[in-house]
Parts: C-alpha cells; sequence; structure tokens
C-alpha cells in the first residue's frame, strides 16, 4: 500500500526532520492543503475526480438536487424576511464542485422573477483544482454580470460585508482537527514523526495554550486510553462568520453532534475516519495526499462561539427534518415513482442515513428570531445544543 504522494511526503518528511515531530494537526493540513501537493488542492494524477461516484466520497449535492432546491427555497424566504434587500448575497464555504450552487442558482431563477436580479453569490474556495471544477459546472451562469465571485477566504469579504445568507455544506468536518488521548491520567497529544521511510504517530504535551484551555474547559470525565477531536479552526471560522454576516441566516450542514454526545465516554477511539475509493479506514499515514480525512462537528461549540460574537441560535435540526419543513415531499412527489432519480432523492432522507446523520445549524443576526420553514420540525432543542457548551 501507498505511503502517499510522493512529493507531498517528502514535503512532511522534511519539516520533521527539521522541528521534530508534528502535531496531528499540522499534518492533517498538509497532507489535505499543502498549496502544490495536498489532497484538496491538486487534481489527481490519474485525473478523476476528488467528490462524486466515482471519487473517494459523494455529497448530497451528487445524489440529487433536492439539496439545493431546499437551500434555494429557505433562501428567499430570508430574502422577505431582509426586506427584499439589494443585493440578497449567498456566500457558500467550501463549494466543493460547484454543484449545490449550480442547483441552488437554477432553483433561483426557475422559480422567481424579481430575486435572481438582486441576487449576488460569493463561493469562498481556495483550491485552483476546485475552482476549475466550479467554473465548468457554473458555465450556464458565467455570463450573467456580478453575479458570481470567487475568493479565497472569509477574511477578503470584510466585517459586516454580508446580507443574506452564508452557508457550508460539508466543509468543517474536513478542517484540521488536533488529536487528544488520556494515558496514565494526563491528557496528551497525538504527533506524527518520520521513521524507516513511514510516517508514525507518538504522543506528546498538549502543542498550544488555547488547546490545554478548551480541552479544560471541557470537563469531561474519560476512561483511560480515551481518544477523541478537538476543531478550534472550527471556533475560528465560526467567529469569521459572525465577523462577515450584518443581517441574515447562517446555515451549517454536517454530521456532528452536540457536546455531550460527541465527547461521550463511551466514544473511546472518536470519530477521525478516512475515505478512499468509497472505502471507509482509520490510517492517516498511508495513501497520505490520497485519501480524504474527517471528523465528526462540535455543533455545540459552534453554536456558542457564534453567540459569543452576535450570532444567535435560530434552531437545530438534522437533514431529513430540514428538507421536510421546506416541502420536499411534494419535490419527491414531482418524480416519476421508481425512477433513479426518486431513488436517489430518498437517500438524502434515510433516518438512518443521511436524513439523521447530518445536522443543520441555524443561527440569525441583525433581525428578530426568524420563523423558517427548514426549522418547522425540529428533533433536538436548543437547550439541548447548548447544555454545557465549551466556547
Amino acid at each position: 500500500m501507498s505511503i502517499g504522494h510522493p512529493a507531498l511526503v517528502a514535503a512532511i518528511a522534511s519539516e520533521i526532520a527539521i522541528s521534530g515531530p508534528i502535531p496531528f494537526v499540522r499534518f492533517m493540513d498538509l497532507a489535505l492543503y499543502h498549496p502544490q501537493f495536498g489532497y484538496y488542492m491538486r487534481h489527481p494524477d490519474d485525473g478523476s475526480a476528488r467528490i462524486g461516484w466515482s471519487g473517494d466520497f459523494y455529497t448530497s449535492a451528487d445524489v440529487h438536487p433536492i439539496l439545493g432546491q431546499a437551500v434555494a427555497k429557505q433562501a428567499r424566504q430570508i430574502d422577505d424576511l431582509l426586506g427584499n434587500s439589494d443585493p440578497f448575497t449567498i456566500v457558500e464555504m467550501g463549494p466543493g464542485k460547484g454543484l449545490l450552487a449550480k442547483h441552488i442558482l437554477s432553483a433561483c431563477q426557475r422559480d422567481s422573477e424579481s430575486f435572481p436580479d438582486r441576487l449576488r453569490y460569493i463561493l469562498i474556495e481556495r483550491s485552483p483544482a476546485m475552482r476549475q471544477r466550479q467554473r465548468q459546472h457554473l458555465s450556464a451562469f458565467m455570463n450573467q454580470p456580478n453575479l458570481l465571485t470567487w475568493t479565497d477566504s472569509l477574511d477578503e469579504l470584510g466585517p459586516g460585508s454580508v446580507t443574506g445568507l452564508m452557508f457550508s455544506n460539508e466543509l468543517i468536518d474536513a478542517f484540521p482537527i488536533h488529536r487528544i488521548q488520556l494515558s496514565n491520567g494526563q491528557i496528551e497529544e497525538l504527533h506524527v514523526d518520520y521513521r524507516d521511510g513511514r510516517f508514525v504517530e507518538c504522543a506528546r504535551p498538549l502543542s498550544s495554550d488555547l488547546l490545554s484551555h478548551r480541552v479544560r474547559d471541557m470537563k469531561t470525565r474519560w476512561p483511560e486510553g480515551y481518544r477523541t477531536e478537538v476543531n478550534l479552526q472550527a471556533l475560528d471560522w465560526m467567529n469569521q462568520v459572525g465577523q462577515c454576516l450584518q443581517r441574515g441566516v447562517v446555515l451549517t450542514i454536517d454530521y456532528g453532534h452536540t457536546v455531550q454526545d460527541l465527547y461521550r465516554p463511551d466514544r473511546k477511539t472518536g470519530t477521525f475516519l478516512c475515505y478512499f475509493r468509497h472505502s471507509v479506514n482509520d490510517d492517516p499515514y498511508v495513501r497520505v495526499g490520497e485519501q480524504d480525512m474527517t471528523a465528526h462537528v462540535d455543533f455545540s461549540s459552534l453554536a456558542a462561539k457564534g453567540e459569543a460574537h452576535g450570532l444567535s441560535v435560530t434552531g437545530f435540526t438534522n437533514q431529513l427534518s430540514f428538507l421536510m419543513g421546506l416541502g420536499v415531499e411534494q419535490m419527491i412527489g414531482d418524480l416519476e415513482p421508481e425512477s433513479p432519480s426518486f431513488h436517489a432523492a430518498r437517500h438524502l432522507l434515510k433516518p438512518n442515513g443521511m436524513g439523521g446523520t447530518f445536522k443543520v445549524l441555524v443561527q440569525h443576526k441583525g433581525i428578530a428570531p426568524p420563523q423558517l420553514d427548514g426549522l418547522t420540525f425540529k428533533p433536538f432543542s436548543v437547550a439541548a445544543l447548548t447544555a454545557q457548551s465549551a466556547a
């Protein structure tokens, strides 16, 4: 089995040779986002796609357009709540191949006369490879003046620059994470070394005061050998989102849990996984730069961080309930029964699959608490989300 992309392996090994073992968060950052050789930053050597049925994993947008149709419907309701502002801005953070943007824009133009003329769509994407894919899928919209804009990061938008909707779908699970474990009664952080031509992990003291404070704030009792993840980058991201949004709503769609569920004592091996050609493994030290790496999202901490930066929690639900509130039953009812499209759409709703696994955190800023159709059905209470959360 390949250790990984040769140039990337050499780059990581060189950094370790200079600085010694590196925290896993740095290893994951290089594996996924090295500017030249990272998994998301370059085209696969064989010309295949990263995302989709022929890639390593698929997203909801690969399954069926109904998620995009639902988000478009929710965006139009938010637009009405904002008084039909001009412009209404949709910011998609981590737009993948651009399929979700395509589905949203198609639905907006099909179902509304005035809304598309006021719409501005910003895609936050730093990967040249992914930008190329997005432009291909959005080619039908490229000739519309001022509609599409690409930026590398939220920093380029500026404080208070967005009135409208900011959303992400399966973005935060791929942020580099710190991996920690309880050994001999002490919390240690996993580091990565390079020995005899392969990467190996070793335990070291926590690498930063910020991580130490975050772990201490968890106030959780874990059994010996317990291993889990801490996503500090997600908290920084939430801070940036809160700063950029002037008025409107934030939708965060991803697989994850409340803090109580994510860090419960019986989840003793954490949630970290790797994906390669639709197979799952837990070994990040093979196929480095050639496989995806993910960890489940701590929605409680996102909610708490958002509250600290002006984003009030509107509600917390799952993908099934979100889509049902936005009329997915009618959308599916319009499909030919037993057709491939019909079965694909139902795949997004499975309670034990994508419908239940994916959660939707909704936050608002600069407006009164809105009554959104996507939150008509709420299987989780806001109290459960925010209880014992640690910012």
